[in-house]
């Protein structure tokens, strides 16, 4: 019925393909008027097309023009002239889609066409590729031709200094690893000076090998860690201190909000205790944070109640239902405080600071789109996640490769002794042999073997990536013999030596199945390139990690009763649909792994979105008034609703304990009675206490003066923003960590993590709100003028690279106080970190 239908209307891809060979005739037409023109003429065009641009023009519109120019810059720079497939190819990349195209096609070149014509926007295109020797490569190749059409290009590689990577983004076309491009993104989310941001926003990427870094690498997130800042010994300190003070006297309870708050008494013996002048200064905000949580733990949080001693740890005990919630932690070091009341070890992690998956960092962009050799078979997932359709782009020759069944036999052993058989006869006619193999290890074996019968080879294993790409790309030679694990040298074209397409092109020989369909095809697509001739064929043992898996025992036990011997192969039409089968239902197991990455990441998306708008909001605005008033007002509805609940007659109101809750948030003692309160309605109180707290909040503003005072405000909200989003990644981390136990008592595990997950976001809103309202009202102004990231740049480490060596400073790199901070921000050493 599917074929009748397919006969009918023609399938998806052949319509789209047929739509797009018209835009291609419609390139083509102005290919002669495009060759007369001078190379001044040619370069001149791109300030013409930003013109028409400028003046209302669209993408589209400039489209068939804008390929003509490039096809054609190409022929004059590089000798190479765009084929009309590869137009095809760049239409589809600018549509936001992903074009399958064979290897050796030139996907790098078709890259151009799409990528110049979304530059001319002016909004910058990233270029990502899957390491830094193809990002740096492709840039000088193809930037040659942006740069003859007066486009500018970057490299973001890894370690450049902050200077060069900013000078990367402000490129017209910037190149990079998906890696680096997500940790930039993070890091920008963790400066505290706009000057100090790298990226734009994120506007259109074109992604080479498309597969390999949305489908593979989708299931390890980005993680940037740092050690934890708090120092084990200042938990016991503080819990040792407040073990000696008394209710009334030297703390206030609030145990309707489940809060605890020093007197003006119990601040003046954590001052003297700790030799500390001000309390609420900024190099005390870890000392009274630690006192807070310590007196937290020890007056709020209760023995076998809320929590439980469990093998020398703090389990949580939820306040519901009573079950005990295994893998999750109080955050902001009220679990460590716990730890240490309980005289328990406290542990110290490195903590994760910032965190993406791969899937929802590109889905940001506005526009995405990306190129492969093989895509077809995650067509599902690519538009499931991604929103990508595959349009699967013809060659430009027809391809001619001799794709040999495979040939299965019952021992590894058996199974390379053929392989090596097999290279030295094809050896002898001098045909060139690339293996591929799934490890390093199969590698060296090989290579052993291949040692003791005399054969001359090159072994590559995915680590050096430059020579790598020099290797391959002479694997083509007659007489060469190269083994590779399935990634050395992607990305590099194998190009036929003399005389070897008469003796048959080069032959590649896979020495075990992947678990992907797609990293196999990759394999046998090294050969047959743009019409070349080459053949391939798969050496597969039942005792392959592929074939133990999915029924391999069957095969065996048939084998011995027909009596094969060690050495004998079996090649059968039915093995290679059983392998299939057995490929399709792994990645379908992978598929549903990622997407529960996802899943969860999904949770932590929708609180990082908000975190890091509000973050920007207070970066980029002059004046953070508004959003100071907006976090300090509702503290106050809270405590009201708190204490004068809708069930209780105005009389049993605890008016006293709203005071005493605001005395130790934002008020000091006296400047609120509990007569003033009396017989209002609850409005009327919440409302006098934020008139109250308005009005010294604008004196306070008078007296610092309100230039002194903006700045002030953005150091105590960036501070109290990071270091509690910090600490609830970290909660929201371990929770995830253990969230699958609760699978046993029958409950979803994904279910209970959005909810909880949702219900810790709103704890740390609530706490970013406190710590403001308190550090605004109370603290020194004189010594909190200094915006600083909560973890310093150089203590921070990647999941991709550990953490930087902080620079050797040369004695003529010296900074001078009146110069510069090489920091970013845009202001003096002296009044930065030269402070």
């Amino acid at each position: 019925m599917l074929g009748l239908v397919k006969k009918l209307f023609g399938d998806q891809n052949e319509r789209e393909l047929k739509r797009l060979w018209k835009a291609v005739e419609h390139i083509n037409s102005l290919e002669p008027s495009i060759e007369v023109l001078s190379d001044e003429q040619l370069k001149g065009k791109t300030a013409e097309f930003r013109e028409r641009l400028n003046n209302g023009a669209d993408l589209d519109e400039l489209l068939p023009e804008a390929f003509a120019v490039v096809r054609e810059a190409s022929k004059r720079v590089l000798g190479k002239r765009h084929y009309d497939v590869q137009l095809i190819g760049g239409m589809t990349l600018h549509e936001g889609r992903i074009a399958e195209m064979r290897t050796g096609e030139g996907k790098t070149l078709v890259g151009t066409l799409p990528v110049y014509l979304n530059a001319l926007t002016g909004k910058g295109v990233h270029v990502v590729t899957v390491n830094d020797y193809l990002a740096t490569r492709d840039s000088g190749e193809m930037g040659k031709i942006y740069e003859f059409l007066g486009m500018t290009v970057g490299v973001n590689l890894p370690n450049l200094s902050h200077p060069e990577k900013q000078a990367a983004y402000a490129c017209d076309i910037t190149y990079g690893t998906n890696n680096e491009f997500g940790f930039d993104y993070l890091r920008d989310n963790m400066v505290v000076y706009k000057e100090q941001m790298v990226q734009k926003p994120l506007y259109f990427a074109v992604i080479d090998e498309v597969d390999s870094i949305l489908v593979d690498e989708a299931r390890t997130p980005l993680i940037i860690s740092g050690q934890a800042a708090k120092s084990t010994d200042m938990y016991y300190m503080a819990d040792h201190f407040v073990s000696k003070l008394t209710e009334e006297e030297d703390y206030t309870i609030d145990v309707k909000l489940r809060s605890v708050a020093l007197t003006e008494e119990g601040v003046a013996k954590a001052e003297k205790a700790f030799g500390v002048e001000n309390l609420f200064d900024h190099e005390n905000v870890t000392l009274n944070h630690h006192i807070q949580q310590a007196l937290k733990a020890h007056v709020i949080m209760r023995l076998d109640v809320d929590y439980v001693v469990q093998e020398g740890e703090i389990v949580i005990v939820d306040e519901f239902t009573g079950r005990l919630m295994v893998g999750r932690r109080y955050s902001e070091g009220l679990h460590q405080a716990i730890e240490a009341k309980e005289k328990l070890q406290v542990q110290n992690e490195s903590m994760t600071l910032a965190t993406i998956t791969l899937q929802n960092y590109f889905r940001m962009y506005r526009k995405l789109s990306g190129m492969t050799g093989t895509a077809k078979t995650e067509e599902e997932e690519l538009k499931k996640i991604y929103g990508l359709d595959v349009i699967v782009v013809p060659t430009n020759r027809p391809m001619i490769r001799k794709d040999i069944p495979d040939v299965v036999y019952k021992s590894v052993g058996s199974k390379f002794r053929a392989v090596v058989n097999e290279i030295v006869e094809r050896h002898k006619k001098n045909q060139p042999v690339l293996v591929g193999t799934v490890s390093i290890e199969n590698s060296e074996r090989l290579s052993e073997m291949l040692k003791k019968k005399g054969v001359p080879h090159k072994v590559l294993n995915a680590k050096y990536h430059a020579e790598e790409a020099e290797i391959v790309s002479r694997a083509g030679q007659a007489g060469a013999v190269t083994i590779a694990t399935n990634m050395a040298g992607r990305g590099t074209d194998i190009t036929l030596g003399e005389g070897v397409a008469e003796i048959g092109g080069l032959h590649i020989i896979g020495t075990e199945r992947h678990e992907s369909r797609r990293i196999d095809n990759q394999l046998r697509g090294r050969a047959g390139r743009q019409g070349d001739p080459g053949s391939s064929q798969f050496y597969l043992s039942l005792e392959d990690e592929l074939m133990r898996r999915f029924g391999a025992e069957n095969i065996m036990g048939m084998m011995d009763r027909l009596g094969f011997e060690e050495d004998q192969p079996i090649e059968s039409k039915l093995i290679s649909r059983a392998i299939e089968s057995a490929q399709k239902r792994v990645e379908g197991n992978n598929f549903d792994v990622r997407k529960v990455v996802l899943q969860y990441d999904d949770v932590m998306n929708q609180q990082r979105e908000i975190i890091y708008k509000q973050r920007r909001e207070v970066i980029e605005s002059e004046n953070i008034r508004d959003i100071v008033l907006g976090m300090m007002l509702p503290v106050v509805d809270r405590i009201v609703e708190a204490h004068c609940p809708a069930d209780l007659v105005p009389e049993e109101w605890d008016l006293q304990a709203i005071i005493d809750y605001a005395n130790g948030t934002f008020l000091h003692e006296g400047q609120l009675t509990a007569e003033e309160l009396w017989g209002k309605e609850k409005e009327e109180v919440a409302e006098l206490i934020k008139d109250l707290l308005t009005r010294l909040y604008e004196e306070r503003e008078q007296q610092i003066g309100e230039e002194f005072f903006r700045e002030f405000e953005k150091v105590v909200v960036l501070r109290a923003v990071d270091s509690k989003w910090m600490d609830h990644i970290d909660a929201m981390d371990q929770l995830r960590q253990g969230i699958h136990l609760r699978a046993y008592g029958g409950t979803d595990p994904l279910r209970e993590y959005q909810f909880e997950g949702y219900e810790m976001f709103q704890e740390m809103i609530q706490s970013i709100q406190e710590e403001v309202s308190t550090y605004v009202m109370k603290a020194h102004v004189e010594t909190n003028m200094v915006r600083e990231a909560v973890v310093d740049e150089h203590e921070m480490a990647t999941n991709a690279e550990p953490a930087v060596k902080k620079p050797t400073v040369n004695k003529q790199d010296v900074i001078g106080r009146n110069d510069l901070c090489p920091c970013g921000s845009g202001k003096k050493y002296k009044q930065c970190h030269g402070v």
